[in-house]
């Protein structure tokens, strides 16, 4: 592929890095993508404190962006969901983020809010956008 793509990453509380992990390579396997394309990366400002999230960053190098609720929330997406407006204040978190942190529209999603459960049955989704060049 090696083009440049972005990551929006949402998870439950405490998900282990070792998910996140698995959650990122398996949506990156899915459009054909690698670690090393990966330009940019976000989430919601809620999850600053996420230690899985701090630790799969520092394994790749990442510096992820955190965005308030209300800024997700202006984003329009394929997937909102109720469920998770009702527990962030913004109907997308991956979606929407990967979109901010690409500067791209609907049009530039790969990955539309790709659903990871993992062994420690902790969730996590994870969307891919196309970085416009």
């Amino acid at each position: 592929m090696n083009r440049p793509i972005a990551l929006g990453l949402g998870c439950d509380r405490g998900t282990p890095a070792a998910t996140l992990v698995w959650a990122v390579v398996d949506a990156l396997a899915s459009c054909g993508a690698r670690l090393g394309d990966v330009s940019a990366v976000a989430s919601i400002d809620l999850k600053a404190d996420e230690a899985g999230l701090a630790e799969l960053a520092r394994w790749q190098g990442w510096t992820i962006r955190f965005y308030p609720a209300a800024e997700l929330a202006a984003v329009p997406v394929p997937h909102p969901s109720e469920t998770v407006r009702k527990y962030t204040g913004t109907p997308s978190v991956s979606e929407a983020a990967a979109l901010l942190a690409a500067g791209a529209g609907m049009d530039h999603l790969l990955v539309e809010k790709h659903k990871y459960r993992g062994p420690d049955g902790r969730n996590a989704t994870v969307s891919i956008a196309r970085i416009p060049q």
